[in-house]
């Protein structure tokens, strides 16, 4: 018996909840942001941007953890001074993150920053120069994302609602962006962000109402990984699957690695990216005859950094455990101190528990080295995944 990866793609995309919903097209340097695209994975480095190596490197470490779009602060003129070549070395687009300073702004287009995010609630005198941010990106040829937070909210629009409402956030987005298009600038996505997932969530859905403007949706101030990664989530998972958003960034109080890694997890979980590793594995129970903790575990840790798109279930009883098995592209359903291990629906090997977690990577490592590069290229750009056949 062995195992071939088919040449073949499956006939039709994975199922989603939700069509996307309908915008308009951006392009952040060559990432295209809109329903005609795929959702980006956003993050912000952490460093001083005026330390150039250091936020050189940051972003090489986002981008090998799968981020398409970083932003990087902006705060003060060295770290303006620092953008044209920032700009110039990033493997990925960056986009300049400008508060309080309009000449920032400026500053930022001129480096060759792939767009920028303004917050019109602290920057100075934002309406009155909103005429000639639209010249300087409209000749530039990139666009502005309007970042609308619950915690900076123009003292206008706070008199008017007294708090950051979900009607709150969303006027003052259409308000700045109306500013815009009245001197014929339209290449504005926005975000309307809250800290409080339920209101953050209402915002959105009134705005893609509204709206065609592609949305950066994010929770922000979601708090450490834990608790940042719950609250994200539940709200991605509202939006997303109903077919809001076009781009996301998990806000958390951690290594902005980790907020690609858990995005990247909620896209896959969506069927909204095409899917990597994924461990099916049981939570355990009195059923359990071995160590599944440790297995799953284990499993992981072997295969952590694979790239091709494999389920793997690490299963513990006789209940579910051939089922799921089965089912999956790389099994074992344990017992008795064995594991009968399957490929893809058929039992090729039955192995003792001690052997279990060497055959596990032993068979993904050689599911993967059959895969063929041009099939892989072809699913991931369709959102599917190759399948995996057995013969005899």
């Amino acid at each position: 018996m062995s195992t071939q990866i088919g040449l073949g793609l499956p006939a039709s995309p994975p199922p989603v909840l939700a069509p996307r919903r309908k915008t308009r097209q951006l392009m952040v340097g060559k990432v295209g942001v809109g329903s005609d695209y795929p959702i980006s994975v956003q993050s912000m480095t952490t460093t001083k941007t005026h330390d150039i190596n250091a936020t050189l490197q940051q972003i090489a470490q986002l981008t090998a953890s799968g981020c398409d779009i970083v932003r990087v602060a902006c705060p003060k003129t060295v770290d303006a001074e620092a953008l044209p070549i920032i700009a110039k070395k990033s493997p990925i687009p960056v986009i300049a993150d400008i508060h309080f300073q309009p000449k920032y702004i400026f500053a930022a287009i001129d480096a060759g920053c792939a767009a920028v995010r303004v917050n019109p609630g602290n920057i100075k005198e934002f309406d009155g120069r909103v005429k000639e941010v639209a010249k300087a990106a409209g000749d530039a040829g990139i666009p502005i994302r309007i970042g609308v937070n619950a915690g900076s909210l123009d003292k206008r629009i706070m008199d008017k609602y007294g708090k950051a409402t979900p009607e709150a956030l969303v006027e003052s987005a259409i308000q700045e962006a109306a500013l815009f298009e009245e001197y014929g600038y339209g290449d504005i996505a926005i975000s309307v962000k809250h800290n409080d997932p339920v209101i953050m969530v209402e915002a959105y859905r009134q705005l893609a109402a509204i709206s065609d403007y592609p949305l950066h949706l994010g929770v922000t101030e979601a708090g450490p990984k834990f608790q940042g990664t719950i609250k994200s989530s539940v709200a991605f998972g509202w939006l997303l699957g109903s077919g809001i958003g076009d781009t996301i960034r998990v806000s958390l109080s951690a290594d902005p690695v980790e907020e690609i890694k858990v995005g990247d997890q909620i896209l896959q979980s969506l069927n909204l990216r095409p899917r990597k590793l994924e461990i099916v594995s049981c939570p355990s129970c009195g059923r359990a005859q071995v160590d599944v903790y440790t297995l799953a575990e284990e499993v992981t840790a072997g295969l952590e950094g694979m790239e091709v798109p494999l389920r793997v279930a690490v299963m513990g009883c006789v209940v579910n455990g051939p089922g799921e098995a089965r089912d999956a592209d790389l099994g074992v359903a344990s017992g008795n101190g064995k594991g009968q291990i399957f490929v893809k629906g058929e039992v090729v090997k039955t192995v003792p528990e001690s052997k279990i977690v060497e055959t596990l990577i032993e068979e993904a490592m050689r599911i993967a080295e059959d895969m063929d590069p041009d099939v892989l290229e072809a699913a991931s750009a369709q959102g599917m995944k190759p399948e995996v056949k057995v013969t005899r």
